[in-house]
């Protein structure tokens, strides 16, 4: 519960750190991780400075004597323990810290343990996916480079990039590659690497050593940094052997510095041997395609058409000349057959006419209705008649009976 104070009424200093002593001492017992600094003995006493790895906080851990000495040799200034401690307030000072218990060093076992369990966290949160990786520019005009102060890391970087293309360009950040300062400096360096719109790669780099050296490149918020970077990262973390955390989520790993600067910058004399070989072969498609250009227009020349010109237009004119006469020949001998077949039908209507048959001595008699009489019976006496000739007509009257 928070206290109620006001400037009227304002609590002593003893009530406030009584206060303060009450809420730590509800913790109760804890166990802690952190890295040795400051490792000092007095008397039966041992006081040190228990730094958290990754951010910039410690605690003071005071302790007797036989608890760290039952921990071995291995407690020393920068080695990694777990403290089994109470939380202790000092009233009188106003001060905090932790009352050893028990102490345990970190051993290889349980380091690489530990950073199996990171590795597996990381991997179900996708971190090493292959798509989220990022790919090198070809030719990146600046690199930026993280590594330690004039280590042999650092030169076989540049010199090896700089011989494979001299105009490459870096800016070089140097920050502690071990210890317990190594990750925030690493950090940093990165950032602001990553802010610079100029940098176009970022190595990542150092020499070989120890697991317990290379511990700051499997560190869980550098890995983090790493994998939210906008910038390529290349790894080029000790040996080939070596396999730190950080190898896992760049963009890009390298077995060695110089195969860091190999993969960063294409080499020159490469690049113009490939240049050579594209020009030769644009050569040499250039000059077949002209070749067969060449040859497909010595054809066309040497066809009729365009050899000889008149002689194809006098054979087409041959050829209309020839048509036509065909189609003049074929509307004659259809005009004469149709003349034939007009002339026939004449002949034929002509000799079936009834004018035809009158020629020839016939006459049509017919009743005033001009119905034809075809036997003398069918007429009367007295009726009158109608009688046509091949020239003229008659008009009779019937006077005798007919004849049977």
């Amino acid at each position: 519960m928070a206290m109620e104070t006001s400037a009227e009424s304002p609590v002593p200093v003893r009530t406030v750190l009584q206060a303060v002593g009450g809420w730590i001492g509800k913790l109760g017992r804890i166990w802690v991780e952190g890295q040795i600094t400051d490792l000092n003995a007095r008397g039966g006493t041992v006081y040190l400075t228990l730094r958290d790895p990754v951010a910039n906080m410690s605690v003071r851990v005071v302790g007797p004597r036989p608890v760290f000495e039952a921990a071995g040799p291995a407690v020393t200034d920068g080695a990694r323990v777990v403290i089994h401690a109470k939380p202790d307030f000092w009233i009188n000072r106003g001060t905090f810290s932790l009352s050893a218990i028990e102490v345990k060093p970190v051993g290889v076992g349980e380091l690489l343990a530990r950073l199996e369990r990171l590795k597996q966290l990381l991997a179900s949160e996708g971190l090493f996916r292959p798509e989220r990786k990022k790919p090198l520019p070809f030719l990146p005009h600046k690199i930026g480079l993280i590594c330690g102060r004039d280590s042999d890391a650092e030169h076989d970087v540049l010199k090896n990039a700089r011989r494979r293309w001299p105009a490459v360009a870096f800016q070089v950040e140097n920050t502690a590659v071990q210890g317990h300062y190594a990750v925030g400096e690493v950090m940093e360096a990165l950032r602001k690497l990553d802010a610079d719109p100029d940098i176009e790669v970022i190595i990542l780099t150092r020499g070989g050593g120890s697991m317990e050296d290379l511990l700051p490149f499997s560190d869980e918020a550098l890995v983090r940094a790493v994998s939210s970077a906008r910038t390529p990262v290349i790894s080029a973390i000790g040996h080939e052997q070596d396999s730190p955390l950080l190898d896992l989520v760049a963009d890009v790993r390298a077995s060695t510095p110089t195969d860091a600067a190999k993969r960063a910058v294409p080499d020159v004399r490469e690049q113009l041997h490939l240049i050579r070989q594209l020009r030769d072969r644009g050569r040499r498609c250039l000059s077949g395609n002209l070749d067969r250009e060449t040859a497909w227009l010595r054809s066309i020349r040497s066809r009729p058409a365009l050899a000889d010109p008149i002689r194809e237009i006098e054979r087409q004119s041959e050829q209309a000349a020839s048509l036509r006469d065909r189609a003049r020949r074929c509307l004659s001998s259809a005009l004469d057959r149709s003349s034939d077949e007009l002339t026939h039908t004449r002949a034929r209507l002509l000799a079936l006419s009834p004018a035809a048959t009158l020629n020839r001595g016939y006459a049509i008699v017919q009743r005033a209705d001009d119905s034809v009489v075809r036997s003398n019976t069918d007429v009367k006496p007295a009726e009158p008649l109608h009688i046509r000739l091949a020239e003229g007509h008659l008009n009779v009257t019937v006077t005798d009976e007919p004849i049977g």
